[in-house]
């Protein structure tokens, strides 16, 4: 969890927890259980085709958890921007991100840059998929 900090406006933000990178980057969860549980989560959820959860998969590329408003913001991609389910996957993850006690606001922007490419998967995921 980051301290506080002060704005251009000298008013005070409030602290978030950020988790930034891919599976095989490990990112840092901060301080944070909120942040935990949101990464627990998101290891919940698959894409229908894959075996893999979309953590594991490296899809998710940024996680931003504002504690005190109950906010999460998740930046992540797909595999190509072909995939059958680019057009439910963000609704997906929004659903199951609510579900989670202390949220009350999850949004998912889809990116497409960078391209997900297979070295962003975890160990465990390349293992499982044959790409080791």
């Amino acid at each position: 969890m980051e301290d506080r900090k002060d704005t251009q406006e000298g008013a005070t933000e409030e602290p978030r927890d950020t988790v930034s990178g891919t599976a095989t980057g490990g990112p840092g969860i901060g301080g944070g259980g909120l942040a935990k549980r949101v990464i627990e989560a998101l290891q919940t959820v698959y894409d229908p085709e894959i075996p893999v959860n979309i953590y594991e998969l490296g899809l998710v590329y940024d996680v931003d958890v504002d504690p005190d408003q109950g906010r999460v913001e998740v930046t992540m991609t797909l595999t190509t921007p072909s995939c059958p389910v680019a057009g439910s996957m963000p609704g997906m993850v929004e659903e199951t991100l609510r579900r989670l006690d202390g949220i009350r606001d999850a949004r998912v922007t889809l990116v497409w840059d960078p391209p997900w490419t297979p070295d962003k998967m975890s160990e465990a995921a390349r293992l499982e998929l044959g790409f080791m």
